[in-house]
């Protein structure tokens, strides 16, 4: 429970308010024929999405299952974009876990054991057994693909009617990104580390377009890993973009500080 509510803290990171939405689509594939088009030109595309905001505030349910149990609980997400992240997860309205990230470190606490964690984010991507830093996880929850496209070197296939990204890197982690050929929106992004028989996959089956964002309206991340498989499902029940919003965060007395090496 300790590392799940660890889990839901950081990784999801879970003036006028939005209320226009232009289209709701969902991003399932779609059975008209995908055009050719080469590597570049879909990740061109990808970043023609409009992302235009300055802060974003998100309400979501969430539900987290593995092998031996399933729990439910509610998220509050707020993000200043490119400098933090605040994510607070509740229970029957009580706070539960509390998480700040900034692409500097990061920091977190539990209720359950009455424990914290500051550091960076190599021990933590270490301790929850994925590559993080802020970009990923505040890309994970706007429904962009984890890492700057830009950056890489991708072969492209056809599956499904999606357009598939695979990294061109030989290395031990492998990483794929699947697109809507509609809008070019993420479909699913998944990394498998093979040495570690270690995969986490993220879905958005949903997506809704707001004027400021295509935002995912649900994401499904799954791990799979030697340990077990668990799955966390996350509905955005609302979203507010561009709003003064506040970043309260301390760490309660008398917690006891968790060193991850």
């Amino acid at each position: 429970m300790k590392k799940y509510l660890a889990l839901l803290a950081i990784v999801f990171m879970v003036s006028c308010k939005s209320k226009a939405i232009v289209t709701s689509t969902t991003t399932a594939a779609v059975a008209e024929p995908v055009d050719e088009m080469k590597a570049s030109k879909i990740i061109d595309n990808h970043y023609n999405n409009k992302n235009d905001f300055s802060t974003l505030y998100i309400k979501a349910n969430a539900r987290f299952s593995d092998e031996k149990q399933s729990q439910n609980v509610t998220a509050e997400i707020k993000i200043k974009k490119d400098q933090q992240i605040l994510v607070s997860v509740r229970f029957l309205g009580i706070t539960m876990a509390k998480a700040l990230i900034t692409p500097a470190s990061v920091s977190y606490y539990e209720k359950i054991k009455g424990t914290y964690f500051e550091g960076d984010f190599s021990a933590l991507s270490q301790w929850l057994g994925t590559d993080l830093d802020y970009s990923k996880i505040q890309n994970m929850l706007t429904g962009e693909a984890l890492d700057d496209l830009n950056k890489g070197k991708y072969t492209k296939i056809l599956l499904d009617n999606l357009y598939r990204l695979d990294d061109s890197n030989n290395g031990n982690t492998k990483k794929s990104y699947y697109f809507n050929p509609n809008d070019f929106s993420v479909n699913k992004q998944e990394v498998i580390q093979t040495a570690q028989n270690r995969t986490i996959q993220i879905e958005y089956p949903e997506r809704v377009a707001h004027k400021e964002a295509n935002l995912p309206a649900t994401v499904i991340i799954n791990t799979s890993q030697p340990k077990g498989k668990s799955e966390i499902n996350l509905n955005y029940n609302s979203v507010s973009f561009n709003e003064e919003l506040s970043f309260p965060y301390s760490i309660p007395d008398g917690y006891k500080r968790i060193i991850i090496k």
